[in-house]
């Protein structure tokens, strides 16, 4: 980038619009199947084939788990009602970033800093790496160790970052393609449930396996909720970390064709879908599956599924589809979040911001997507093997529920303030907005409560380390914001102005010192 000159206008960016897209930043070229595809990969990726082991374990009972797949799916619901909301009011680049700076405007970048701090250390694709990395060891019938599973993690993640960062097209017709291959192993795992429960043999229980009672009347409740508070909320945190990817498109609506149009069509569609897949997939585990092969199975259970049904060689061939399911859905979290660091560059809030904010050499947000490839590969190959998948969890969900609760307080407060004008082409009901607050409230305080005795969140660590690392992530924000924007101006006796650059048609915002006399 260059300095502003004649060719290239210095803009004041308080005249910008702020809820304006960026009309020659890339070519639209997402459309509605696009889109869905972006959501749907990001939303099944590694929850339905990894997390009913932990949701079971927490819930205690069949029947328990069947009612926190229905609230969580009740608040996927709210959640993908109120980012339509957003989206269609802010069609930008940057999902809750864009959002969070127009409701809570001061102190002005503040929250915007919080944010890219989150966006930055949190390491988005870690878990679902992981859960990469345990199916495709086992499909290998490679012995399953911290160094095998970290090693074929650390290969997904390099895949995504050359696919995505280095040849867009073809990333994105792979991710596709993952996405359309997906749908047919969720839907072989229900109809071979089915097939077992109306007596055709080839799809009968193997000899040898446990014959599960799981929807007996006098088992379906048997040991509800016994781990209290406490596993309640880890369990619904792997529920509704389940449906996590409702608002993926929100970070790429720069690249969307008609993306008011496209959101609201494209994304009610993909959570419905999924919704179904859901539940179908719940009942095919607890009809081939006896309970206490599910608690012992860890995040295998697709594969045990597999196993059960068809027989030890078809569980290998079936955990190397389900390794490609992952791949897709690291694939979509990989391309969403890399965008989000290249706006946060393009605005000037990250350090080193024209590098950030750059597209070169590929046309791509190469430089953000190495971060989320950095930080992730970091922390995925640094936790202990026995914490590693639900500490990445939590400790990537509890920001999103930080958003969460911000952002539909703050969609209240412009419903119901007569001061406020607000009119996006897409309203979502108060009511919903009000259920998607109080839901996420609860999954915010929630974990502060001690586990019962015998109950253990983690092996290796407090059950309170994600809620302090989440914490910490977002004062490193703050204290950003404190150094750079208040302390440092006030010792140097200047303001910073944003200004922005408009170069080849795409606006790139910066930071001038103006001298205080």
């Amino acid at each position: 980038m260059e300095d502003p000159t004649e060719e290239s206008p210095l803009i004041d960016s308080s005249s910008l619009r702020r809820d304006e897209s960026p009309k020659h930043a890339r070519q639209r070229h997402l459309g509605v199947a696009s889109v869905g595809f972006l959501i749907f990969n990001r939303i099944i990726g590694t929850g339905i084939f990894a997390a009913p082991s932990i949701i079971l374990r927490c819930a205690g009972s069949i029947g328990a788990t069947f009612t926190m797949w229905v609230i969580g799916t009740l608040v996927a619901a709210a959640g993908t009602s109120v980012y339509i909301e957003l989206g269609t009011a802010l069609p930008r680049n940057g999902g809750e970033k864009n959002y969070l700076e127009f409701i809570y405007n001061k102190p002005r970048f503040m929250i915007t800093c919080a944010y890219a701090s989150y966006a930055i250390f949190t390491g988005w694709a870690s878990a679902n790496s992981l859960v990469f990395g345990e199916y495709l060891v086992n499909a290998l019938s490679i012995t399953a160790t911290r160094t095998t599973i970290g090693a074929a993690a650390l290969l997904c993640m390099t895949f995504c970052l050359v696919m995505h960062g280095c040849f867009l097209h073809q990333g994105l017709r792979i991710q596709n393609t993952l996405g359309a291959a997906k749908i047919v192993i969720l839907i072989v795992i229900p109809i071979s449930a089915l097939l077992n429960v109306v007596g055709i043999p080839f799809f009968q229980l193997r000899d040898g396996v446990n014959v599960p009672h799981n929807f007996d009347v006098d088992k379906i409740w048997e040991g509800s909720f016994k781990t209290g508070v406490s596993g309640f909320v880890t369990g619904m945190f792997n529920v509704i970390w389940s449906y996590n990817g409702y608002q993926n498109a929100n970070y790429a609506l720069a690249e969307v064709h008609n993306p008011v149009r496209t959101i609201r069509r494209a994304a009610p569609l993909a959570v419905a879908g999924v919704s179904v897949f859901y539940f179908l997939i719940n009942i095919a585990y607890f009809i081939a599956i006896a309970k206490e092969d599910i608690l012992e199975s860890r995040r295998i259970v697709a594969a045990l599924f597999f196993r059960n049904i068809f027989g030890p060689s078809t569980e290998k061939i079936l955990s190397g589809a389900i390794a490609l399911s992952t791949l897709g859905n690291v694939m979509s979290i990989v391309f969403a979040h890399g965008r989000v660091i290249q706006e946060l560059g393009r605005e000037g809030i990250l350090p080193a911001s024209r590098w950030f904010g750059s597209s070169k050499p590929f046309d791509s947000p190469l430089r953000g997507i190495l971060v989320v490839w950095l930080v992730s590969s970091v922390l995925m190959l640094s936790a202990p093997s026995g914490d590693a998948y639900l500490l990445m969890v939590n400790l990537s969900y509890y920001p999103i529920i930080l958003f969460n609760v911000l952002l539909p307080a703050g969609i209240i407060y412009m419903h119901i303030s007569p001061s406020i004008e607000w009119n996006p082409p897409y309203r979502s009901y108060t009511a919903v907005a009000v259920f998607f607050f109080i839901s996420n409230v609860f999954l915010l305080l929630a974990p502060f409560v001690p586990p019962p005795p015998g109950f253990q969140v983690y092996e290796n660590f407090p059950y309170w380390l994600h809620v302090v690392g989440a914490l910490i992530i977002g004062l490193l924000g703050v204290s950003y914001f404190t150094g750079r924007w208040v302390i440092l101006p006030k010792i140097g006796k200047y303001e910073l102005r944003r200004v922005t650059i408009v170069e080849h048609g795409i606006p790139v915002a910066a930071f001038r010192k103006q001298r205080i006399e």
